[in-house]
């Protein structure tokens, strides 16, 4: 049966709100109860609410006189308020349907709440706009405590760091160079009628000029190309596996930097893990689209004694998990998900797993440390305290990449800020065991 699309909206944010799930989670159930032609609006609606929730916030705040108890009705605020401030939607359109939504979630007693507040958000826009608009939250649409963190980190960069997180991200791709060449590809893309353009860094990756359905894209369903952010593709590059070399992958979901290893040298021994098995799935699904294998192993990288099989590794991948501050603009749930607190457990964890993965490296082999984080507590820090504490790491990050200049030179390391038309922000940090 389909429901109230502004309804499923409002269950979506609800459970953001109150942390019970992430986007990439919660979307596809919501999706499945509404009409097909609704699909998109939702997607816009959920999305949009997300990135520019700490704005609306705060504009809610100065509407009500206390946080409403049911995270549903806030939720529905938020969906109000976003619709009036960003969307075409006519303003009583969008406030009707909003309170609407609020009946079909049986929230009848909200709905005059809910239909107040709206109504004074649009009497009283310019007087708000100019009481909050010296508010670093509202100028910045991170909640404060990530405002500060990153200000504090990039302050000459955080203004363009905030920019490019609060917008639609580039669709990029990968081509399987085993296959095919960019070059071709990119003639395919314009037979196609698809516009695109080669990426700086990556010597495989391609920008599409505008977002489109995978199903359309030349050879996508035969692994010629995968969707994948050009900071993302410089993984396996770094790395740069030997034919007959033993690889893991550690943390590997959902499969898009083991493929690409395996694409630039096939006759490597890749082992896949992932702590969840549902996330494994994803990669065993992306290996099959791309005609490539792996030995997958569903396990914690922080414990491999459960696991490990006693033989060493040549390269190891670690892409540990982060705060994810370096692709909000793919995932602006994680402005409402992640908490200032999370970055010490965080760093901890990633810490562990360093340790733990570093065992299982031969002498004279390279780890990759990889997080999609601009917070230099999990980052350069982490790296650097390891690399003093541990007598045969070194860090032989590269400053020059294909001959170019890539990054930011960190205490250890490389950092990639997010940046508008481009890559997303990443840190790599090679590290090499003495032998």
């Amino acid at each position: 049966m389909s429901r109230d699309v502004r309804a499923e909206a409002a269950r979506v944010v609800a459970a953001l709100l109150e942390a019970q799930g992430s986007l990439a989670r919660l979307l596809p159930k919501a999706e499945d109860k509404v009409e097909e032609r609704d699909r998109a609006l939702l997607r816009e609606l959920c999305y949009g609410s997300a990135r520019t929730a700490p704005r609306l916030q705060l504009i809610a705040t100065k509407l009500l006189r206390k946080t409403p108890s049911d995270s549903l009705v806030s939720a529905l605020i938020l969906l109000g308020l976003y619709q009036l401030e960003y969307t075409r939607i006519p303003d009583h359109a969008a406030i009707s349907a909003t309170v609407n939504a609020a009946r079909s979630l049986k929230l009848d007693r909200a709905t005059g709440l809910i239909n107040g507040v709206l109504r004074n958000a649009l009497r009283e826009r310019e007087r708000l706009q100019r009481k909050l608009s010296g508010n670093p939250q509202f100028s910045s649409m991170h909640p404060a405590w990530m405002q500060q963190a990153i200000k504090a980190a990039w302050p000459e960069q955080a203004s363009e760091i905030f920019r490019a997180n609060n917008t639609n991200p580039p669709m990029t791709l990968r081509v399987n160079s085993a296959r095919i060449s960019r070059e071709d590809y990119l003639q395919q893309l314009d037979e196609t009628g698809l516009s695109a353009e080669a990426c700086t860094l990556s010597p495989v990756g391609i920008t599409l000029l505008e977002a489109v359905p995978v199903g359309i894209l030349p050879g996508f369903a035969e692994g010629l190309v995968s969707v994948q952010d050009e900071s993302a593709q410089l993984a396996a590059q770094l790395l740069t596996p030997c034919e007959g070399e033993r690889v893991l992958d550690a943390c590997a979901a959902p499969g898009g930097k083991s493929c690409h290893l395996l694409e630039q040298q096939p006759a490597i021994e890749l082992s896949s893990l992932d702590i969840e098995e549902e996330r494994l799935d994803r990669v065993q699904e992306n290996l099959e689209r791309c005609g490539l294998s792996a030995q997958l192993i569903c396990a914690d990288a922080a414990a491999p004694d459960a696991w490990w099989d006693g033989q060493q590794y040549d390269r190891i991948l670690l892409d540990a998990p982060c705060s994810a501050t370096g692709v909000i603009r793919r995932n602006p749930d994680i402005k409402l998900l992640r908490r200032a607190e999370d970055i010490a457990e965080l760093a901890k964890l990633q810490a562990e797993i360093l340790r733990a993965t570093w065992a299982l490296l031969k002498p004279g082999g390279s780890l990759l440390y990889a997080t999609c984080s601009v917070l230099p507590a999990e980052n350069s820090e982490v790296v650097a305290a390891f690399v003093a504490e541990t007598d045969d790491a070194s860090d032989n990050t590269p400053q020059l990449l294909h001959g170019k200049s890539w990054g930011e030179k960190q205490v250890a390391g490389m950092q990639l800020l997010p940046h508008n038309g481009g890559g997303d922000g990443f840190y790599y940090a090679l590290l090499s065991k003495a032998e």
